[in-house]
């Protein structure tokens, strides 16, 4: 269907001076008419709205059959010559001023195989084939050289697009030319970047975007979209039959015998798809390509004969013709056969028909919009499509002058940039006020028009102050939409009250999400209140409620109110609350995570509660690892360097909890870095820490059982700070979970001075895991000669037994003949070392470890039982 509106695409008009009867003509460079007759070409300068000039003149050496203008690396007016006995086929190259571009453009014509008989007229049936398909055709296709020394043939190749096959109609008295096609024309569409983007017009930086075919008969005219796949977009049926057609990106103007056409085209709607993946979104969006076209204006104009597109000019040649009778009038069959391709005319004897050139200026496309958003108000009242439909052809207008290829003066781009944001913004009003299966589309043109929600909200008409008001669903869901989006826009106490009465009114339970959103933080808490005490939490998650009622008292400084909602529901029950509505906790402001008062007070009086609902959040993929991190760390009141002990019970929790997305080994890291900087600095946390070592173990996996030998180890040094040894058993529990990559901690251990129990510690366990046995037990017969045999029961096991003979048993003669404060403590090990070697070996092998210059009263003991061991078995 086409609409049709009165509108005036077509402005000024002035006649071209031609000295001959106009054949050919075609438009060139920045400001060049070419107009042909006969052998000579005449050139005009054409310069906006003043006077067509002649430029100059020179003669051809044959008829001038075709004219096409070329911008390429040479500036040429390529003209086609008729076929002459003395010169053959010629073509004419006059170089010319210019920076546009020529596009080669091929006709193939094809004849509808008809066969006749006395009574049947026998057409084929209609085909359309598309894309690889259309060679299916049979139609064979040559190219041929025009003749130029640069030309390279072997680099060409034919590509099929499209064959359709129509039927004539025979349902009327029809003309042979009535089935005849005309104006075939290929439009390219060059890639521009963004609507916002500066862009550079050279040829050499032009990248084909989309490419569009037009084709007409007499009485309908088609356009199809023929780049990555083959696809008609639009049909035209005229009003009557037309004679020519020139497509442009904005236009599609026909001409008939005594009216000039101006009809819309989607060719900016199908670029814009192709150019933006994020168009038909809630970004962005375009009136779709198969929204029905429309005819702005049918402009009279006498005796059209021929019509050309340049620039913002359309050139019309007119020509009274003398009256013209048909001789005869057939039969439908016989005007069909091939047999009947001419009727004979009886021209009167009368004078020459007189003759005309015309330059019709266009409207600017910034003026036309604004004519069709005034025309678009004559149905704003009455709410129709007809509005919608009107608006989208303005925006299409002004979208595709944004695209054309052409140069934009910077004054001319923004005066269209700020037509583009406005008619967004019309869009925007009417899926908002319109009941439309696409109101959602409300959400992306008001994103588009640069709108704030404030300033939206300013063009609602809010007439009704009752209840009684109906809010449409494209409102609703724009306004949703933008207070989930964390805008940092606060909207007035009064647009806020407007809000939650229209919530309450159409979407009640979205209330306690919206009332969250930080554009609402001027709301007046009673208003709030007032509200969220009328929801009928039925259909509601009431725990949702509750923490909402609980956030306002807390505002409004009740606390009374505040503890009876918190206690009305178990504490899992409210770490659910919070996942349903994760802004209760976080708010985002200028990209920032910032906590709300709620979570403040939280961290006073529920840490616990505090920490199970944010890792809740991240468990349901409500919040980041960094995003969480960086939330304690704000609501602690502490930079980027200094980690919270809340930060530190948030660390842990996630461990315990086993979270399958965090990243182990970088959780680790995090846990021992803030345990191994507060052992070595003796920093105590600042708040009390909600899990102990004991409850870690009980609780997680991947804290491990401390080895009893470091229970000895630290027992040598009295650690009278409680802060200090918790930190120091959580990271030696660590260092003995199974999880714990030992390797990738080292490095970091620096700051623990071997010197201190918890540094010795440390240092031991990790080499312990390392499997680096005998330089424990060097460390620890140095540092700690009492741990050395709890650590050999514990360690020296399987493959490694036989270090109790090898090393320990070696270390400890040798340091018991250097003597000492220690020498007892050697001592009394050596004997639980005999007693344990004395076990596991031989007689034999037991001798061969003893030391050659022992004193054997000492040894005899253990001889005795490593020789009686087997009768005692």
């Amino acid at each position: 269907m086409v609409h049709l509106y009165n509108l005036h695409p077509f402005g000024s008009q002035q006649v071209v001076p031609c000295k001959l009867e106009p054949e050919r003509f075609c438009g060139g460079g920045p400001d060049a008419l070419f107009v042909a007759a006969g052998c000579k070409v005449e050139a005009f300068a054409v310069s906006g709205q003043e006077l067509c000039q002649p430029r100059c003149a020179f003669s051809t050496l044959g008829r001038v059959l075709r004219l096409a203008y070329s911008e390429a690396d040479l500036e040429v007016l390529i003209l086609k010559l008729e076929s002459n006995p003395k010169y053959g086929e010629s073509a004419n190259h006059h170089p010319h001023k210019t920076n546009s571009r020529m596009k080669p453009a091929e006709g193939i014509s094809n004849e509808t195989l008809q066969l006749e008989s006395d009574d049947f007229v026998i057409c084929q049936k209609p085909m359309e084939l598309l894309g690889e398909k259309s060679e299916q055709s049979g139609i064979s296709v040559t190219l041929e050289s025009t003749g130029l020394d640069d030309e390279k043939i072997k680099y060409f190749h034919v590509q099929h697009l499209l064959y359709r096959r129509f039927a004539p109609d025979i349902s009327s008295y029809v003309l042979s030319d009535d089935i005849k096609l005309h104006s075939l024309q290929l439009l390219p569409i060059y890639q521009t970047g963004s609507l916002t983007s500066e862009r550079k017009n050279s040829y050499q930086e032009k990248e084909l975007l989309s490419l569009f075919c037009f084709f007409s008969l007499p009485h309908v005219g088609y356009l199809y979209m023929v780049v990555k796949s083959v696809e008609l977009m639009s049909v035209y049926q005229y009003p009557e039959r037309s004679q020519q057609a020139v497509l442009t990106p904005q236009f599609l103007h026909v001409i008939t015998s005594n009216y000039l056409q101006c009809f819309t085209v989607r060719c900016s709607a199908a670029a814009a798809r192709e150019e933006d993946p994020d168009m038909d979104s809630t970004v962005k969006a375009c009136p779709p390509v198969s929204m029905d076209v429309c005819a702005l204006r049918i402009q009279l104009f006498i005796g059209l004969k021929a019509i050309c597109h340049f620039k913002n000019h359309i050139i019309l040649l007119t020509k009274a013709d003398s009256e013209t009778i048909p001789e005869r009038r057939e039969s439908p069959k016989r005007l069909l056969s091939r047999k009947a391709t001419s009727v004979k005319l009886k021209t009167p004897p009368v004078a020459e028909a007189g003759w005309n050139l015309y330059i019709v200026n266009t409207t600017s496309p910034v003026q036309l919009y604004r004519e069709m958003v005034d025309y678009s108000n004559t149905y704003k009242t009455a709410k129709t499509q007809s509005c919608i439909h009107l608006l989208s052809e303005a925006h299409l207008l002004v979208r595709a002058a944004l695209m054309d290829p052409s140069q934009l003066e910077p004054a001319e781009k923004a005066e269209l940039l700020e037509a583009f944001k406005e008619s967004c913004g019309h869009l925007g009003d009417c899926y908002s006020r319109l009941d439309t299966q696409y109101s959602h589309l409300a959400l992306p043109y008001y994103k588009m028009s640069g709108l704030s929600m404030a300033e939206v909200l300013a063009r609602v008409d809010w007439a009704a102050e009752d209840g009684s008001q109906k809010y449409e669903r494209g409102l609703i869901f724009y306004i949703n939409h933008s207070l989930y989006e964390n805008l940092d826009e606060e909207l007035s106490e009064e647009l806020a009250a407007r809000v939650v009465q229209m919530f309450h009114v159409a979407e009640p339970k979205q209330l306690p999400h919206i009332l969250c959103s930080p554009s609402m933080k001027n709301v007046n808490p009673l208003t709030a209140m007032r509200y969220l005490r009328k929801l009928d939490t039925s259909g509601l998650s009431s725990v949702l409620v509750t923490l909402s009622k609980a956030a306002v008292a807390l505002t409004v400084g009740d606390l009374d109110l505040y503890r009876q909602e918190m206690r009305s529901h178990s504490e899992m029950k409210l770490v659910c609350g919070f996942i349903l509505e994760p802004r209760l906790l976080i708010q985002q402001k200028k990209g920032q995570s910032v906590p709300t008062e709620l979570a403040r007070h939280l961290k006073e009086t529920q840490p616990g509660l505090l920490v199970a609902s944010v890792l809740g959040l991240q468990k349901n993929s409500k919040i980041g690892i960094e995003e969480a991190d960086s939330f304690f760390k704000v609501l602690c009141g502490k930079d980027e360097d200094t980690i919270p002990q809340l930060l530190v019970d948030f660390w842990e929790a996630q461990l315990v909890a086993c979270l399958p997305d965090v990243l182990l080994q970088e959780l680790f890291f995090k846990l021992t870095s803030q345990y191994i900087w507060r052992l070595s600095k003796r920093q105590p946390p600042d708040t009390i820490p909600l899990r102990t070592s004991e409850d870690l173990i009980n609780a997680c996996n991947h804290y491990g059982l401390i080895y009893p030998w470091v229970n000895v180890l630290v027992s040598s040094d009295s650690l009278a700070d409680k802060n200090y040894a918790e930190d120091l058993s959580k990271l030696q529990s660590l260092i003995c979970g199974p999880s714990f990559d030992i390797a990738s901690i080292v490095p970091f251990l620096e700051p623990l001075s071997e010197d201190t129990v918890a540094g010795l510690s440390v240092q031991v366990l990790c080499q312990t895991r390392l499997k680096e046995y005998e330089q424990c037990i060097d460390t620890l017969l140095e540092r700690c000669p009492e741990a050395i045999i709890p650590y050999a029961n514990h360690e020296l096991k399987e493959e490694n037994r036989t270090l109790w003979w090898k090393k320990l048993l070696p270390e400890l003669c040798q340091r018991i003949k250097c003597g000492g404060e220690k020498y007892q403590l050697y001592l009394s090990s050596l004997k639980e070392t005999l007693s344990v070697v004395a076990v596991e070996l031989e007689l034999r092998d037991f001798l061969n470890v003893l030391p050659e210059d022992g004193t054997a009263a000492f040894f005899l003991p253990y001889l005795l039982y490593c020789s009686r061991k087997k009768s005692l078995t």
